[in-house]
């Protein structure tokens, strides 16, 4: 029936030709709203690209005629399909799990790194709170060296932002340049220049390569810890879920950024390079230790204590 419904101007239904009186126009649409959408969120993976075209003609044709509801009814359930398929939640199914590294996590992961430039690269998330396809991608050129600020182009937002680096960082990173200038002038500037075995035609390091690297070091640091299993829809093969990613490296750097600035949330939103501080929250950890201790200070025993020693206070 859709194809039927969806179909070139020979040999469509009658429904998309010719003036045709509304109430039979409205009663097929909305018998075929539901189905139509259904069908074009399903099999978009498997079509041909000329049946696309057919669908997407089909479309073309019908959405004039049809009135304002039945267009939105059309779109929400395209959209609900669209969201089953493509789009993974953004509720952490984590809860209070914390994603980032601790100090002594993080202590014993770069004990562990045998590569002067990965634990430089990862420094550059630790400190900096890098994405990883940012980190991968700094350029001398975006480094100023009167000023030590780094010109980030923001993965997400795709605007161009600045960052302070830190002194220790701004001093490993020179002598890094200096001791590989000529694999770094190869690699048209590029800081973390790729591997002499790659194939890639990036001048810069793989981030895919990047987090197998990342997944070595943690496993030789001992820090591989799954949490779970992901929930992948239309029978994909599951995979475990690690708390401690290249991403925690970043979340790390956000949590230590906000606790230096006593959980200003609007400064530690502009170091992570957020547009929603919201957003900023999500990432920020608080240990276990400290939680129960501020539960221990507000609700606990020595609040009990004081109120039972002012109730029965001897006469």
């Amino acid at each position: 029936m859709v194809r039927r419904l969806l179909h070139t101007e020979e040999t469509r239904s009658p429904i998309l030709r010719g003036p045709i009186l509304k109430n039979t126009m409205t009663k097929v649409v909305c018998e075929h709203t539901d189905k139509l959408a259904k069908a074009v969120s399903s099999e978009f993976g498997s079509l041909r690209k000329s049946d696309f075209l057919d669908y997407k003609n089909g479309l073309d044709l019908l959405l004039p005629k049809l009135a304002k509801h039945e267009v939105e009814e059309l779109r929400s359930v395209i959209h609900q399909h669209y969201v089953k398929r493509f789009k993974r939640s953004r509720i952490p199914k984590y809860g209070n799990l914390n994603k980032g590294f601790t100090e002594q996590e993080l202590n014993v992961f770069f004990r562990a790194i045998d590569s002067e430039k990965y634990r430089l690269l990862f420094s550059f998330q630790a400190q900096l709170g890098l994405r990883i396809g940012e980190a991968v991608s700094v350029n001398v050129k975006d480094i100023n060296f009167d000023t030590r600020e780094l010109t980030v182009k923001t993965e997400k937002a795709q605007v161009i932002d600045t960052c302070l680096i830190p002194v220790p960082l701004f001093q490993q990173t020179i002598a890094f340049v200096n001791r590989n200038s000529e694999n770094i002038e190869n690699s048209e500037g590029y800081v973390f220049f790729k591997e002499w075995h790659s194939h890639s035609k990036l001048m810069h390091v793989e981030v895919n390569y990047v987090r197998n690297r990342f997944t070595r070091y943690l496993a030789k640091a001992g820090l591989s810890e799954s949490y779970g299993i992901s929930d992948e829809p239309d029978g994909r093969q599951v995979r475990r879920l690690h708390r401690l990613t290249t991403h925690s490296l970043r979340h790390y750097a956000i949590t230590s950024f906000s606790r230096q600035t006593n959980g200003n949330v609007v400064l530690a939103s502009r170091f992570a390079r957020h547009s929603d501080p919201s957003t900023t929250m999500t990432y920020i950890s608080t240990r276990k230790d400290e939680l129960y201790k501020e539960i221990d200070n507000t609700f606990g025993l020595s609040r009990a204590v004081g109120l039972k020693a002012r109730l029965y206070k001897p006469h």
